[in-house]
């Protein structure tokens, strides 16, 4: 069985059906067809990745296969084909979903990358369509837990920008959420069915990074065999989160901000101007403008990025929000390895709750995943709290914590913030919160919550 993806081709032109088959059998799984009623048949008997079809055919035009094709239970992403006067078409058709447009006569350097794109698209669409309802309960902006005053203070803003164009800069120490913070942002804007695409520029290399952040083509360096999409080409229409930028060499830089002001670049090894619709996002644990001080930042770019900045506190800052979290945890974690941990005791979470987290939200989710796994029993209690934090915490903050949100005011808290999130839908926050509609219906009793 092939494991090319499969390519229909469709046009009433034999030489040109012929041709293209020729250029592309290397890459793709060929099905050709003449005419519309062919080409649904195809495409009604099996998984076809993509569709390139001429917007002129005998019987059914293109547009008409366009909305049938797109219709199908398991589309695929459809190119369209046009003569070089009639790009409005084009136009109209991609308004009505189609991913992309070429003009005849075809340039096959510029189809193959067409192509390339929109497998990419047609990839993404087959992860999206089983992740989606994960990834929008996982990054949604309600699943971001905190009532501290600095928290709610980012909502609103994450809330205030989503919609807009203007790039974000998120700020913070390691471990505070500033790729959560980042995906609710795309998943809020209008940008939400386009690709969310993720560079962590530390973990690469400056002269591989320039490679996948724009690109390159064949030949342009040693090891490049084939033309590769760069990062910001794969998040065309969509949001390109980009971490530790303040890692950037001078270099990149300068190419990165002419993206920003043009939304154009060229692949490493062209000299051939891309354009794109991208909206950056970009996140580090360093302070910039020190970096722009000491010259290894550009002022310029700085200014650029940071049109909107949030900055992430740090875990110690707001202590408050760390029973939310550790009720959050501890469900999630029982759920995950099939454990009745049900709850914790007042003095393990004041323990918890006078302990500085170096790593954060980060560091406090693998604590009490640790304390779930080897939990004992249905309870956690001060013995279950790694001795590293015992040994640590700040037992002096414990008698002006005690006071504070108990375990019991954090799981109302959860409850109210569920319900909130989704206008009262009991199924949804039970959804949220992994646990039964009739847990919940219990839990609204409990806590008396029967208006909210």
């Amino acid at each position: 069985m092939s494991t090319k993806p499969t390519l229909l081709i469709v046009d009433d032109e034999r030489n040109t059906r012929e041709g293209l088959e020729q250029a592309l059998r290397d890459r793709y799984h060929i099905l050709l067809a003449e005419d519309a009623a062919s080409a649904l048949d195809i495409l009604q008997s099996q998984h076809v990745h993509i569709l390139l079809t001429d917007l002129r055919l005998p019987g059914d035009d293109g547009m008409t296969l366009l909305k049938r094709a797109l219709a199908l239970p398991q589309p695929p992403v459809c190119l369209m084909m046009t003569a070089y006067g009639s790009v409005e078409n084009a136009v109209e058709a991609m308004h009505m979903g189609a991913a992309d447009y070429v003009t005849k006569p075809i340039n096959l350097d510029d189809l193959e990358v067409r192509l390339e794109r929109a497998l990419q698209t047609a990839r993404l669409k087959t992860e999206n369509v089983a992740l989606r309802a994960e990834l929008d309960q996982k990054f949604g902006l309600e699943n971001i837990i905190g009532q501290s005053p600095a928290m709610l203070q980012i909502f609103d803003t994450v809330q205030q920008v989503a919609p807009s164009r203007a790039t974000v800069l998120i700020t913070g120490e390691t471990g505070t959420g500033k790729e959560l913070i980042a995906h609710a942002i795309h998943n809020l804007s209008p940008r939400k069915n386009g690709p969310f695409i993720v560079v962590h520029a530390a973990a690469l290399p400056a002269t591989l990074l320039e490679s996948e952040l724009f690109g390159h083509e064949r030949g342009a360096f040693t090891g490049a065999v084939e033309r590769r999409l760069g990062r910001f080409e794969l998040a065309d229409g969509g949001t390109l989160f980009l971490d530790e930028i303040g890692e950037l060499e001078p270099a990149i830089q300068v190419k990165l901000l002419r993206v920003l002001e043009e939304q154009t670049f060229e692949r490493v090894g062209s000299s051939k101007p891309i354009k794109i619709d991208v909206r950056l996002v970009a996140a580090t644990n360093r302070n910039l403008l020190d970096l722009v001080k000491a010259g290894k930042f550009r002022e310029d770019l700085y200014y650029r990025l940071s049109v909107v900045t949030l900055h992430l506190p740090p875990l110690r800052e707001r202590r408050e929000d760390i029973p939310l979290l550790i009720t959050k945890f501890l469900a999630d974690f029982s759920r995950e390895n099939n454990k009745q941990v049900r709850e914790i005791t007042l003095d393990a979470v004041n323990i918890l709750k006078a302990y500085d987290w170096p790593g954060n939200v980060r560091e406090l989710r693998n604590v009490i995943e640790q304390m779930v796994v080897l939990a004992r029993s249905d309870r956690l209690t001060l013995r279950d709290v790694p001795a590293h934090i015992r040994g640590s915490a700040d037992l002096t903050k414990i008698s002006v914590l005690d006071n504070r949100i108990t375990v019991k005011d954090a799981e109302r808290q959860l409850i109210i913030q569920a319900l909130k999130a989704h206008n009262g839908n009991r199924t949804r926050a039970a959804q949220q919160l992994g646990i039964s509609r009739r847990t919940l219906h219990r839990w609204i009793k409990k806590f008396k919550l029967e208006d909210v």
